[in-house]
């Protein structure tokens, strides 16, 4: 179907699968769908590659739920990393952003979210239950909370804080040089790795 402007339907069905993307408006949409197609064709042929290749190709680690290629991904399979810490993070782009501080040598689990009860997301639809099977093991001795500062984070940190302390596990949280109400993608490394180091229970 075409829209206002009278868009040809595969330029209309473009800008709205851009306008998919967190962020991007209408205007923001119609302004990359014309630079692809007007400036960069070949451009547009390797990111609709790339997707298709992505999502065909990409499924969630057995044991961390990021994404990978194969069953269990590379930091989970690295003999390097100290098993005894688990840091339980939003997105595969907070864990990128521990990574790069520099500062933590434990593995990870990716929730793929957070808790939202006004957007009907709960612990059923973040899939709580392998995390805190994961945490109880026996072999990991401290769990991180590295969820964003935020209300869904700081709700989501609450309820997994309750869960795992009932099965007798340290659970400890970022400190607070991370900016209230800042998402953890967009904090510098350097503040990250503090906010590492001054974790608290």
């Amino acid at each position: 179907m075409q829209d206002s402007f009278n868009d040809p339907v595969p330029l209309a069905a473009l800008i709205g699968a851009l306008r998919r993307l967190p962020g991007v408006g209408v205007k923001s949409a119609r302004r990359m769908a014309y630079h692809l197609l007007q400036h960069d064709p070949a451009g547009a042929q390797r990111l609709a590659q790339a997707l298709t290749d992505a999502v065909a190709r990409l499924g969630h680690c057995q044991r961390c739920n990021t994404f990978t290629e194969d069953p269990v991904c590379a930091v989970c399979l690295s003999p390097r990393r100290d098993a005894t810490q688990l840091c339980v993070v939003e997105s595969p782009a907070d864990q990128n952003m521990i990574e790069a501080s520099h500062t933590y040598r434990g593995l990870y689990y990716v929730l793929m979210g957070r808790l939202s009860p006004l957007e009907g997301i709960g612990p059923d639809e973040l899939r709580f239950g392998p995390l805190l099977e994961r945490a109880a093991d026996g072999t990991v001795q401290e769990v991180i909370l590295a969820t964003s500062f935020t209300a869904e984070g700081d709700v989501t940190a609450h309820y997994l804080s309750e869960a795992l302390r009932a099965r007798g596990l340290t659970v400890t949280r970022l400190a607070r040089g991370v900016p209230a109400g800042g998402e953890l993608e967009y904090v510098d490394a350097g503040t990250i790795a503090w906010a590492l180091a001054e974790r608290r229970a």
